[in-house]
């Protein structure tokens, strides 16, 4: 089944002032609070602004469109990133973040797609997130959709879950060429994958680019590599989490 963007959902505010990439790190301060997960969430900024600022088919006013991109956020801890994203671009009021994590906010620790305006899934518990995109994918194709594509970010560390190989592994012998996986490489991973976080995607017969994922333009052109026939894997390098 194809997530959709519940009616439950808030509806979005305009932003009171346009917001750019240098106003990132501002929106993310107002984020206070324990549990951040700060290097999880700032590993993710560069890559998550220049998907939705310049890749992305998705708006406030599309959330529910059927022809929309779909983007999931499978690695969920740590979204202060991902939270300051959607509010720079209209999806939530810049005045929500400074309550992120408290009780009554609809900024939890972990997206939850029934309280964020553009959250297509709930996320925090890794290794679903991919699955959930072969879902949406497959969904999409049978509903007749081949215009929009799905995005899945995913952190280096999540692909020691089991589940994420299964579904590599099937969307490669599927063809699935509207299937987008964002790996955030911070060398986080527990178990080191025989060569490196691309090989799996490779030997399934994705297409497959490594990037600097502080590097906007080297982002924007590997999200925009042709691959027909073919899922794309995009593996983007930052520095290590520990550092």
């Amino acid at each position: 089944m194809t997530p959709t963007t519940p009616a439950a959902a808030p509806p979005p505010a305009a932003p009171d002032r346009a917001y750019g990439y240098a106003d990132l790190p501002a929106l993310m301060s107002l984020m206070t609070g324990d549990e951040k997960h700060g290097p999880a969430a700032t590993s993710t900024l560069d890559a998550l602004w220049v998907l939705y600022d310049r890749v992305l088919r998705v708006s406030p006013d599309r959330a529910g469109d059927p022809g929309r991109d779909r983007f999931l956020l499978s690695k969920g801890h740590g979204p202060m990133a991902y939270y300051a994203v959607l509010a720079a671009k209209g999806f939530l009021p810049a005045g929500l973040l400074p309550g992120f994590g408290s009780y009554g906010s609809p900024l939890g620790h972990h997206p939850d797609r029934t309280l964020v305006p553009g959250a297509e899934i709930g996320s925090g518990s890794l290794g679903h997130g991919l699955p959930l995109a072969v879902g949406t994918a497959l969904g999409l194709r049978a509903r007749g959709l081949s215009g929009p594509r799905v995005w899945v970010l995913v952190g280096d560390a999540e692909l020691d879950e089991g589940s994420n190989h299964e579904a590599i592994a099937f969307a490669g012998a599927t063809g699935l060429d509207r299937l987008h996986t964002l790996v955030i490489d911070n060398s986080s991973a527990s178990h080191a994958l025989p060569g490196g976080v691309a090989a799996p995607f490779a030997a399934a017969g994705w297409s497959v680019a490594a990037v600097d994922g502080r590097d906007h333009e080297a982002l924007y052109d590997a999200y925009t590599r042709p691959h027909p026939g073919r899922p794309h894997a995009v593996v983007a390098r930052v520095e290590p989490k520990h550092a």
